[in-house]
């Protein structure tokens, strides 16, 4: 069996399963018992019931593209369970995001019920106790990564909890069909496309939830202007000159007032700049397309003027040399 992505008790996966995978994984499970440890090797550890334990049958397809998990699920009723007693015992902060095929799922975190039909998607926490039922046959996709995946606000993943997007409105029609076919492609998104896939769902899926928590609609000026900044950070990031004062100035704010909107959010304005510098890197570091390109030059592209500044910053961040990085995500 192919060793799943997700280690059980760390926020971030090491960088050694940060490859994508050369094969999809497929697990048929004939009865209750094997598709409960299937799901929570697959996930986290989960509590999974049936009314039937004997009737039951499942078939789990999964892959992972850098620390993107996705899996087509397809099984009879039962009921999933994230207990207070199982986060205690693996408490991996990551986000699930359960699209609905084929029949309907109910989903209840913190209070909110949200009844899931084909084409409606919803993004739960794993940190936090669920509750998802499926009352008969049933296909969902699940589409899976670590809290720092989102491009949000702080203040605005606490609440990522049993958030419904329908798949007939808004930007639902957008997002749905594209992870329907992540998860019916499992093949293209296991390849040396995936890590490309994975962004670009990444990148709806953070559209989505802006858009069903109204950052994009001025209910809190502080939170507007924090979003604002945050995409002038990701548009600048090449920018050598990129920092507080710049920042601040193309605000018109004063750099205390930035200061202040970064502490409010439990980081600092260099901290992001210096991860997101370095998420570009590993991006690029990875990525076939630029095997050509010399690794002082992408470091250099994305801010890290000096070579060796550069290697250490990326080995304290990931755990090795960028130029290992990239030997060991392209060998994979």
């Amino acid at each position: 069996m192919t060793q799943r992505p997700w280690p059980r008790d760390t926020r971030r996966s090491p960088v050694a399963n940060d490859a994508p995978r050369p094969t999809v994984e497929v697990i048929d499970a004939p009865d209750l018992n094997t598709f409960r440890v299937a799901v929570s090797d697959s996930f986290v550890p989960l509590r999974v019931t049936s009314r039937d334990d004997r009737a039951f049958h499942g078939t789990i397809r999964s892959a992972s593209a850098d620390a993107v998990h996705v899996t087509d699920i397809r099984a009879g009723a039962h009921v999933v369970e994230r207990t207070p007693e199982l986060i205690a015992r693996s408490p991996l902060a990551a986000f699930k995001v359960s699209l609905m095929v084929e029949g309907t799922g109910l989903l209840i975190q913190e209070g909110r019920e949200e009844l899931l039909r084909p084409g409606d998607f919803a993004i739960y926490d794993t940190s936090r106790p669920y509750t998802l039922a499926f009352d008969g046959e049933f296909r969902t996709i699940v589409t899976m990564f670590g809290h720092d995946a989102l491009a949000l606000p702080g203040y605005a993943l606490t609440e990522l909890r049993a958030l419904r997007i329908g798949g007939d409105q808004g930007i639902g029609p957008f997002v749905a069909p594209f992870l329907t076919q992540l998860g019916t492609h499992l093949d293209e998104y296991a390849g040396s496309c995936g890590a490309r896939l994975a962004h670009s769902a990444l990148d709806l899926l953070s559209t989505a939830c802006t858009r069903a928590l109204g950052l994009d609609r001025g209910i809190d000026p502080h939170r507007v202007l924090f979003g604002r900044i945050n995409d002038y950070i990701d548009e600048h990031l090449q920018a050598g000159d990129l920092g507080p004062a710049r920042i601040a100035a193309a605000h018109y704010i004063s750099t205390r007032h930035l200061h202040g909107l970064f502490q409010d959010s439990g980081s600092t304005v260099s901290a992001v700049i210096r991860a997101r510098r370095l998420e570009r890197c590993r991006r690029d570091l990875r990525d076939p397309l630029s095997s050509d390109i010399a690794v002082a030059a992408i470091g250099a592209r994305w801010g890290f003027a000096d070579a060796a500044h550069f290697s250490r910053t990326f080995k304290a961040a990931f755990g090795t040399a960028p130029s290992d990085y990239r030997h060991g995500a392209l060998a994979a």
